[in-house]
């Protein structure tokens, strides 16, 4: 696996930026047919940070991005890797990278229900019911430094 890559969405080159925006809506709009508006503006917010890692060929084989919110804490969303090179622990190794930088403040995600236990092993713990958003079972979950 190569070093995680971090950077502002002003910093992303033109073939990242499509790597990252072609491999979100392959899999959250395509392979899980959630037709939504992708591209939800948060992308470009001051402070949002874009964490991927190439493999395999792949400009970017596993992404998510980091958001900045209220009271110090850091959301965690859009955590996706391409079919071809799940379950090499790539999407594990950028929720290490985010905890690692962003660990001394609150860490908050929406887990897809089935993945809860996944974040579970980074220490995060469930925060509310189950939920549906754009019709697939997610969880509020936090991770307390």
């Amino acid at each position: 696996m190569r070093p995680v890559r971090r950077a502002a969405w002003s910093e992303l080159d033109p073939l990242t930026l499509h790597a990252i925006v072609r491999l979100r809506v392959d899999v959250f709009v395509v392979e899980q047919r959630c037709p939504y508006p992708e591209l939800d503006g948060r992308d470009v917010e001051a402070g949002t940070e874009h964490v991927w890692v190439p493999d395999d060929g792949l400009a970017v084989a596993s992404y998510l991005r980091v958001l900045p919110e209220p009271d110090d804490v850091r959301r965690v969303g859009r955590v996706v890797t391409h079919p071809t090179v799940r379950g090499r622990g790539l999407a594990g190794a950028l929720v290490r990278d985010v905890l690692a930088r962003h660990g001394a403040r609150p860490v908050v995600l929406d887990a897809q229900a089935h993945l809860a236990g996944w974040y579970g092993r980074f220490g995060f713990t469930a925060t509310g019911p189950e939920f549906l958003e754009d019709g697939i079972p997610h969880v509020p979950m936090r991770r307390d430094p």
